[in-house]
């Protein structure tokens, strides 16, 4: 199911958005951009590009060990839907929905040691690949 996404972005949660961008623009020496929040999303968020094409992105929320970062798998065709319901038909644990993402989808799962795992697609691709009969 994830054998052919390709690692988009690893995701932190930080409490304070501003010191996250200076230590990692100042002291890191990172290029940030920070991203605008919509009524969806909330606040500001940042968005740091690497050299192997692995976003790091911070949103402001609450941070504590275990839940933060998470890595994020990149769903290019779309079909988030299907994965989730096929998951939870495996018994894996659907940690949020899928719900809105800043221009489109995510949802998290856990492994079985209870490591959450992310998958994001675009609001551009379709949320089911299911043919509807």
């Amino acid at each position: 199911m994830f054998g052919k996404s390709k690692l988009g972005n690893i995701c932190y949660y930080v409490s304070n958005i501003d010191k996250t961008e200076a230590f990692y623009r100042d002291v890191m020496g990172l290029e940030l951009q920070r991203m605008e929040g919509d009524a969806d999303t909330g606040g500001d968020w940042l968005l740091a590009n690497t050299a192997n094409g692995v976003d790091l992105i911070f949103f402001a929320m609450e941070s504590r060990p275990g839940n933060s970062p998470i890595i994020v798998f990149e769903i290019a065709d779309g079909g988030i839907d299907d994965i989730v319901s096929t998951l939870a038909d495996n018994g894996v644990t659907i940690v949020t929905p899928v719900s809105h993402a800043p221009g489109g989808w995510s949802s998290e799962f856990t492994d079985p040691d209870g490591h959450v795992i992310s998958m994001y697609q675009s609001a551009e691709a379709p949320r089911s690949l299911k043919k509807v009969a």
